[in-house]
């Protein structure tokens, strides 16, 4: 942790960096508020930042869904509670819009819409945490103090950026579900970071949801990033995704393959209105995500191996982001050839 500051910065990852970079002079750092004692850690702090969502999908296959969640929900407690004794003034969270969840022919998003209530079954992995912790928010948020703003940011990207929206550009072929038109935009880790520090300069409180002005056709991605797509009916898709999630190959809930497949466009209503304008186009962001997954390859949103590479590679043109049972089967069989 760095010493001094009135700005506390907890959470680890690229856009914890982005976020603490946003403040003029010191900032105090923390990847998480101790147990003991937390509110000492926050002595002095007018603001807080808390990065809910990291950026960093290793994290989350690392500790396993399940885990994950409760460990995120409980910290979310611990720093709010904290920041309360502490008497920190204003406290910002930075969590996703996939909160609001994603579906065929999803309207924009706009800061007061309603979160998402996925199944029971489907409460694991980074959604069912992000939701944890907007839960945890709506409780403190009835307090009169400290101030409470929610960041809910489209697609992260930037460098160091780890999630399922950028491995899914990792994959062979970009996949597309029959019948969806799946827009893409983004925002770059600088504009969180910048939003950020234009809602406590401007005293925005509640939920803004954060995105670049512009959004992408599946034809302008197609062309940037020079890959061709691969359709599967979204019975099939989810399906697959379910029984691989089931066996260990895909590293979260099959029910997050929504937002690869179904747009989840946001407004940034409360930020625009207010004066906020990213810097980073959606066309910009995509170039760096890009450029970030260069070299790598993903499948099922697990990345994979030289070895295991040549044998998806030997497997055709039906390798997708989520793949198939039938390619898995082709895969083996050609490395027993």
């Amino acid at each position: 942790m760095q010493q001094g500051g009135d700005v506390v910065v907890v959470g680890p990852g690229a856009l914890a960096a982005a976020l603490t970079a946003a403040w003029d002079g010191p900032v105090r750092t923390l990847d998480a508020l101790p147990e003991r004692e937390p509110a000492k850690a926050l002595a002095g702090a007018r603001v807080l930042v808390v990065v809910a969502h990291p950026g960093d999908l290793a994290t989350l296959v690392a500790r396993g869904p399940a885990d994950e969640v409760a460990a995120t929900v409980a910290h979310a407690q611990r720093t709010l509670s904290a920041a309360r004794d502490a008497g920190v003034a204003h406290v910002v969270v930075v969590t996703s819009a996939v909160v609001h969840g994603a579906w065929l022919d999803r309207p924009v998003i706009h800061d007061g819409d309603d979160l998402h209530h996925p199944d029971e079954a489907d409460r694991g992995g980074l959604v069912g945490g992000l939701l944890g912790v907007e839960a945890v928010v709506a409780r403190a948020a009835r307090r009169r103090t400290p101030l409470l703003t929610v960041l809910r940011p489209a697609a992260l990207v930037g460098p160091g950026i780890d999630t399922f929206v950028t491995r899914h550009f990792e994959a062979p072929r970009l996949l597309t579900v029959r019948g969806a038109v799946r827009t893409w935009q983004f925002v770059h880790v600088e504009d969180v970071a910048a939003a950020a520090r234009f809602a406590v300069d401007h005293g925005l409180t509640g939920p803004l949801t954060v995105g670049a002005p512009d959004v992408l056709t599946p034809a302008q991605v197609e062309a940037a990033s020079g890959m061709r797509r691969i359709e599967l009916a979204a019975t099939t898709a989810f399906g697959t995704a379910e029984r691989l999630h089931r066996v260990g190959v895909l590293p979260a809930p099959a029910s997050e393959l929504a937002y690869v497949v179904y747009p989840w466009t946001v407004a940034s209503d409360g930020l625009v209105a207010a004066g906020w304008e990213a810097r980073w186009s959606s066309a910009a962001c995509l170039d760096v995500l890009l450029e970030g997954v260069q070299g790598r390859l993903g499948v099922a949103g697990r990345r994979v191996g030289a070895r295991d590479a040549a044998a998806l590679g030997a497997a055709g043109a039906a390798v997708a982001l989520i793949g198939t049972a039938a390619v898995w089967r082709q895969a083996r069989g050609r490395r027993r050839t």
